[in-house]
């Protein structure tokens, strides 16, 4: 009996090590379909450069059983099959241009992180039931991010050499069955101006369909000192974009309202 035991003990704790799904990751996939594959997504991804794409297949509790992520330039690129066992499952497609993959274990709570960068991002989610016939879907993700678009008129004065950008209000993950924010984050972006840049996108996930960021635009000089800095209140709109154009190091900008392009639903103009 003892021995039984023993034996069990062993088994439980090897289960206990077995390594995670470390499909976050920057493993990308690009195999084809294979004989076996009973699921294939299609997502259409001409035009598109510098992108990456998640696909990941959800039991119906919740839990992550399949991930493919791929990159712009990959062998089938937006195109992703699985072997699955016949049942009810959950799908999720993002396609984003971050530096590298979400988390994204939970459906719920797929998170970007400061140091990959915040991208315009587009989801896909449904669900799907899988037979004993192979499944083709052909899925079109939608945007769900807010941008603002901050602009400076003016002239950088001498010895500055970086911005940073630093907002709260958003989310730097979002929920998949809802499209919105799932967490408040702090989300940072640090970028060296001495090229004479000055447009910057910052990109967030709403907790709704409209909200605010507070912005807190810092300079720095060549020694990371803080050279200047000022705070905005920002409105936001999913799949919108609110422009904030203006003198940065003088106190004048301005915000105003104007549709520009039909791939988003409007935007705003903001002046500081």
């Amino acid at each position: 009996m003892k021995q039984v035991v023993t034996i069990l003990l062993l088994f439980l704790v090897l289960i206990s090590c077995e390594k995670p799904i470390s499909a976050d990751s920057d493993s990308d996939d690009g195999q084809g379909v294979r004989p076996d594959d009973n699921l294939v997504v299609n997502v259409p991804v001409d035009g598109l450069s510098s992108t990456r794409l998640n696909v990941v297949v959800y039991d119906r509790t919740g839990i992550r059983v399949k991930q493919v992520n791929q990159q712009s330039g990959n062998t089938d690129f937006g195109k992703a099959s699985f072997q699955l066992a016949p049942d009810d499952y959950a799908l999720v497609v993002v396609v984003h241009s971050s530096d590298g993959n979400p988390t994204m274990a939970d459906p719920k709570k797929i998170q970007f992180k400061n140091t990959q960068g915040f991208t315009d991002t587009f989801l896909y989610y449904g669900h799907v039931t899988i037979g004993d016939e192979r499944t083709n879907l052909y899925v079109t993700p939608k945007r769900i991010v807010a941008l603002c678009r901050f602009i400076l008129t003016d002239d950088y004065p001498a010895g500055v050499a970086k911005m940073r950008f630093y907002y709260t209000g958003g989310s730097g993950a979002f929920d998949a069955t809802t499209g919105l924010g799932s967490v408040n984050s702090r989300q940072s972006l640090l970028f060296d101006i001495t090229d004479g840049r000055k447009n910057f996108d910052l990109y967030t996930f709403l907790h709704d369909t409209e909200g605010t960021i507070h912005l807190t635009v810092t300079a720095y000089d060549t020694a990371d000192n803080v050279f200047y800095e000022r705070e905005f209140d920002v409105p936001l709109a999913q799949n919108k974009i609110t422009w904030m154009t203006g003198s940065f190091f003088f106190d004048s900008m301005t915000i105003s309202t104007v549709a520009i392009n039909v791939d988003w639903d409007g935007e705003y103009h903001l002046s500081f």
